[in-house]
């Protein structure tokens, strides 16, 4: 199961025939959940754009980053109810994210709610696509007193692509996108939109480039984050 769920992203679009294609129908609001404690539960909302009814399938997993590798395990401490639904068409649906464990939240945990839309076998046709779409809600738990995130960052050449690595010594999560990577006046790589997070306490890394174009020194990293723009400079690490 972890290996199956490690990496998955915002949203997920799996296509399971080959052929034209059915437009998928669900919708989930909001894109992320964050409760502060006390506070322990919130609500997700499920909306069904098609006329016909749809079967969803909703777990929650536990979301922790060791060495630069995201991992998703299954969890008791946060639940979802109702963990399975029938949407009828053209309707709204609430679903509740609640933290059942007893013992207090330490600095941030961090969980997914893996939300999808499950195909109806009664609808295949020949030479049709299925397109069934999962949702990757993230959700975090935080105390009040938890500290804001403390990145540290370097460039890396790894079999002959540029790595950004992150560690933070924060306690609370740094949401990445819209990066950008210069060295003298020269575009060395980007990305577009979200490229991912680097969770409180935990190191992450993402290919940018390829490493032929940097030289030894430093690069100038651009992007944008949930505090507000960045705009720091980071050592090339050419070990």
């Amino acid at each position: 199961m972890r290996s199956m769920l490690t990496g998955i992203g915002a949203m997920g679009l799996f296509m399971l025939i080959c052929g034209s294609a059915d437009a998928a129908s669900l919708r989930v609001a909001p894109t992320n959940l964050e409760m502060v404690a006390p506070g322990s539960a919130s609500v997700l909302t499920l909306t069904n754009e098609a006329k016909r009814p749809i079967n969803v399938q909703i777990r929650v997993f536990r979301w922790t980053q060791t060495n630069g590798v995201e991992q998703l395990e299954p969890t008791n401490d946060v639940v979802v109810s109702p963990p399975s639904t029938v949407l009828s068409g053209n309707k709204d649906y609430l679903v509740r994210v609640i933290r059942v464990s007893k013992k207090p939240v330490v600095r941030e945990e961090s969980y997914r709610v893996i939300v999808d839309e499950l195909p109806d076998p009664a609808r295949r046709k020949s030479g049709t696509v299925a397109l069934v779409v999962r949702y990757s809600i993230p959700v975090f738990f935080k105390e009040p007193d938890a500290s804001a995130p403390k990145v540290t960052w370097t460039l890396k050449r790894v079999n002959g692509s540029l790595v950004l690595a992150a560690r933070n010594n924060g306690d609370s999560r740094l949401r990445l996108s819209d990066l950008q990577l210069t060295q003298g006046g020269r575009d060395v790589g980007t990305r577009k939109g979200l490229v991912g997070y680097v969770l409180g306490g935990a190191s992450m890394q993402w290919p940018v480039g390829s490493g032929r174009s940097v030289s030894g020194g430093s690069v100038a990293l651009k992007a944008q984050s949930d505090s507000g723009p960045l705009d720091v400079n980071v050592a090339v690490n050419d070990r």
